[in-house]
């Protein structure tokens, strides 16, 4: 796949998702078959006002290329001014437009999926973006439209393309669906057909197998995996398997998937603060422990995590009284 210039080695994509794809989990994924991997979404307003707390969203890894900055925002001076910022600062090989944030305090301000509902407006925010962007390519991420009965993806796709942009992501979900109910393939399929740049398809992706049916079904050239990946980065090996028709190797074994949670919060502490890291490690954690058998006990200790002494404890506590289904004996 390529997108303007750019080269994807693999159509295996990392969705960008606040509070989960910071440096740190966007490392692990990458080393286990992610071939593309974008930031945590960075509000264009924030950094057009100087936020000192949103320069290290956008922070990339010494050898994490390709790879994307995704800016949310309407105000067009705004999102022109933060992308060339972001150029600038992060050098980025790609630029992503959030227009599929369903979060009412983003929708409802008008940025995200809110752009749904002005196709004027979004294709504004897209043509002011490319301009602040230069020669770097520039990417849309949306939503089929506001609801049901407002579905603009087709239309809005096609002026996007018109307007430059180097490849658009379809999430199969309105906006007010949020996560709910089924993805819908049919539509991501439709502005595949229509459209001559790439489009990844992103939606309803919890398994290796997810990601090559979505692949065969809607012929996109990538597919972008969200909550498929929370506790679970082994799904792009999973899911490279299944696009080759190989065997879908099994889970890590219990110990071993401890490790590379522990060596992502051991990040996490390095690029952030010991504090921050172990705050966020909570929910990370629980989600590397996700069906796991009388598990209880130490989802609530990780509940209570704040130091990374206490993540060595809560390891050694896990490989200590837990098994799983992939462990022998």
């Amino acid at each position: 796949m390529r997108i303007g210039s750019v080269s994807i080695p693999s159509p295996l994509v990392l969705a960008p998702m606040a509070g989960v794809t910071d440096l740190a989990f966007r490392t692990i994924c990458r080393e286990l078959g992610a071939g593309y991997t974008i930031t945590e979404m960075v509000s264009a307003k924030a950094l057009c006002y100087q936020d000192q707390k949103t320069l290290p969203l956008m922070r990339l890894g010494e050898d994490e290329h390709p790879a994307g900055v995704q800016i949310f925002g309407s105000d067009l001076a705004c999102m022109e001014e933060g992308a060339a910022i972001v150029r600038e600062v992060a050098h980025p090989d790609i630029i992503d437009i959030n227009m599929g944030c369903p979060v009412p305090k983003v929708a409802n301000n008008g940025d995200g999926s809110g752009l749904l509902r002005d196709l004027d407006k979004a294709c504004r925010v897209a043509k002011a973006v490319r301009k602040g962007a230069g020669e770097i390519p520039v990417t849309v991420k949306m939503r089929l439209g506001w609801d049901k009965g407002n579905i603009v993806c087709l239309e809005l796709a096609q002026c996007l393309e018109d307007l430059g942009i180097a490849a658009i992501t379809l999430h199969g979900r309105t906006k007010v669906q949020m996560y709910a109910g089924t993805a819908n393939w049919d539509w991501i399929r439709r502005v595949k057909q229509a459209l001559s740049i790439p489009v990844i398809a992103n939606g309803d992706v919890f398994s290796g197998q997810d990601a090559a049916r979505i692949l065969r079904y809607t012929g996109a050239d990538g597919v972008m995996i969200a909550r498929g990946v929370f506790g679970n980065p082994w799904i792009f090996q999973q899911a490279q398997a299944a696009i080759d028709g190989r065997p879908i190797p099994p889970l890590p074994p219990l110990s071993q998937r401890c490790d590379t949670a522990v060596r992502q919060f051991e990040l996490a502490a390095q690029y952030k603060s010991e504090k921050i890291a172990c705050l966020e490690a909570r929910k990370h954690y629980a989600w590397y422990l996700k069906g796991v058998p009388y598990a209880g006990y130490w989802k609530s200790e990780i509940s209570k995590i704040s130091t990374l002494a206490d993540v060595y404890r809560v390891t050694a506590g896990i490989k200590r009284e837990l098994k799983d289904a992939s462990d022998d004996g």
